[in-house]
Formats: structure tokens, C-alpha cells, sequence
């Protein structure tokens, strides 16, 4: 059977507890469309441009330990990006994925350092490949900047998964929402991954101003097909997108476009 999951793209703002707030609304209207999964966008803590070391928490955090609470009274799977403290005394800019059967957390690797902007600077890089399996189908993990690193995506598929899932709160500029498209449909091609990309919608589509020149969100979530077809999509304001992933067709897509069997570079076997 296919998997229905949702993407909730949302705004958020500096406020967790208000955030949460949105964030169990959002959750019970996946849980109402039939999805066993609900994944927000990076940052669903607190939008960039907050400070982040005041409000991190730990993963047996208040702020967490609600995120369980919210994925359990609906019974489907959340993920959910927020930050943790990092022993070096930045914070970790971190997934968590919690709910029935499913408990792990991934910590983004590939900072955004770019674009004038220095997330390393107040965030300290993760370095594990973190996949999970629900329903019989693994998962893996991915935020934002990742995407622009193929690699990845292909030690999902290494790892077994069939989806990758990729919050992000990208950032707004000259040609970046063309960027965010190309390379998410690149992202599940050139792994033939389904690619579900959720980021923080467009402040301005959500009626608010953005706070400064962080990156807030330009919207246009989408899942898109292990053949990098793009099936279904948002605009730039919120919304919730609902779709089924067949982990059939990637098998399909594999036996026809054999990229991760042919490689001959970068761990192909």
C-alpha cells in the first residue's frame, strides 16, 4: 500500500509555544486526511532570525517532549525542525521524528554558508546519515542546504530508503525559488528517491513581514516522483499538501534508470 504523508507549510514565528500551538493544528488536520506522516519545516521551533542559543532545548526537552505528546494523540509520525545545544556551546539545527514506533532526531550537516549568510557561525554541523522505517518503508532525513549535496541523497538510497524528506526554510533572492525547484527534482532523480520537500512558507503570502534578512521561507513545498517528476505542489502561502508515495515505482524507476547501480564514483557497489 502507498504511503500518505503531509507536508504543513506553515510560518512560524520567534515565539516555540506559539509554534506549537500551530504546529497541533496542523498535525490533526494531516491526521483527519488519512496521513501516517506529517513533516514541517526546518526551523518549526523558531523562524530564522531569532536568537537560537536563548531558546534551544535539548531532545528530552519541554519543546520535544510536546511534539510527542502531539504526534501521539493524533497517531501518525511528526517531523519537526528545531534547535538543540551543541557542546561547543552553538546549537545544532535538528530534525526530530517522533511518533508511533519512530524515535531518532538528524542534525543538518551541510550549513548555509552562503548567499551572504553564516549559519555556522551560531550552528555547529551534524555528521550522521539518519534514515527510519514506517510502515515498511525507510526514510531518510535531510534539511534545507543538504540539498545541494547529491551525495546524501544517495546514502539514503545506499541505506534503503525509497523517500528522502527535506525541511527547509530556503532562503528568498534572485533566482532562488528556481534553484529550490531544480534541485529538488535533481535530488530525487539522480538518487530515483521520492522527495518530499516542505519549507516555511512566504512570510509575506502568510500576511506578516519578515523580521530581517534571514532565511524565512519562499513556500512551494512539493513531493515529487523518483523519476523527478514533480506530483503535487503549494504556492508560496500556507497551505497542507497530501500525497501517497509508491515504493513500487521506485523500484520501477531503478530497473529502468539504473544511476545508483551504474555508478562508478562515490559508493556504488
Amino acid at each position: 500500500m502507498p504511503l500518505r504523508i503531509a507536508l504543513s507549510q506553515i510560518t512560524t514565528g520567534p515565539d516555540p509555544a506559539s509554534n506549537l500551538a500551530l504546529l497541533r493544528e496542523e498535525t490533526q488536520r494531516a491526521a483527519a486526511a488519512g496521513a501516517r506522516l506529517v513533516a514541517f519545516p526546518e526551523a518549526a521551533m523558531a523562524c530564522f532570525g531569532t536568537r537560537l542559543g536563548p531558546i534551544a532545548e535539548p531532545l528530552d526537552g519541554p519543546w520535544a517532549t510536546e511534539v510527542r505528546q502531539i504526534a501521539k494523540d493524533a497517531g501518525l509520525v511528526v517531523v519537526a525542525g528545531m534547535f538543540t545545544p551543541a557542546p561547543d556551546g552553538r546549537v545544532t539545527n535538528t530534525l526530530l521524528a517522533t511518533g508511533p514506533g519512530v524515535e531518532t532526531s538528524y542534525d543538518k550537516i551541510h550549513l548555509y554558508d552562503a548567499f551572504g549568510f553564516a549559519e555556522s557561525k551560531t550552528v555547529a554541523p551534524g555528521s550522521e546519515v539518519v534514515t527510519f522505517d514506517l510502515d515498511g518503508v525507510r526514510i531518510g532525513l535531510a534539511t534545507c542546504y543538504d540539498v545541494r549535496f547529491p551525495e546524501l541523497f544517495r546514502a539514503h538510497a545506499d541505506a534503503g530508503a525509497v523517500l528522502s524528506l527535506l525541511p527547509a526554510s530556503w532562503g528568498a533572492g534572485p533566482g532562488k525559488r528556481e534553484q529550490w525547484e531544480l534541485l529538488t527534482r535533481a535530488r530525487a532523480l539522480d538518487a530515483t528517491v521520492w522527495l518530499a520537500a516542505v519549507g516555511q512558507a512566504d512570510p509575506e503570502a502568510s500576511g506578516l513581514t519578515a523580521a530581517s534578512s534571514a532565511p524565512t521561507g519562499i513556500g512551494h513545498s512539493a513531493l515529487i516522483g523518483p523519476d523527478g517528476t514533480v506530483r503535487e505542489r503549494l504556492d508560496a502561502g500556507p497551505g497542507l499538501l497530501v500525497g501517497e508515495v509508491d515504493t513500487e515505482e521506485v523500484t520501477a524507476v531503478r530497473r529502468t534508470v539504473s544511476v545508483l547501480a551504474n555508478r562508478k564514483l562515490g559508493g556504488g557497489s
